[in-house]
């Protein structure tokens, strides 16, 4: 099973929301997948900016991305949904009459903290 994650954007007072997340990699970017009546869809669409972390079974290991959310796009028949369901339960998304939503995230930032050890690149 893929590692749990939790993604934050900023809402438009200011303040950090963060919540777990299915997220999977392709090409170079990250996919996260929500329900279309979402506030964070709002946000994320007045202010692109993001992080996302992923956590091993232990906290102590875990990788933090910041970045921008590039792309917003209907997701037809839960192509992607589905995809994402599947590679965390093995079965297809379940709730069929949803409306779903991918955001692209590029990565901008990265750091990694493994064992008491940290890397960190900076942003580009």
């Amino acid at each position: 099973m893929p590692n749990p994650a939790v993604i934050a954007c900023v809402r438009p007072d200011g303040f950090p929301s963060s919540v777990a997340t299915w997220y999977d990699w392709r090409d170079g970017e990250i996919l996260v997948n929500m329900h279309a009546e979402r506030k964070r869809l709002g946000w994320m669409r007045l202010n692109p900016k993001v992080s996302l972390t992923v956590l091993d079974e232990s906290w102590y290991r875990h990788v933090s991305l910041t970045g921008l959310i590039v792309r917003i796009e209907d997701d037809v028949d839960m192509v992607e949904m589905d995809r994402l369901s599947r590679r965390y339960t093995g079965q297809p998304f379940a709730r069929r009459k949803e409306e779903r939503v991918n955001a692209w995230i590029r990565p901008r930032g990265l750091h990694v903290w493994k064992d008491g050890g940290r890397f960190t690149a900076g942003s580009r």
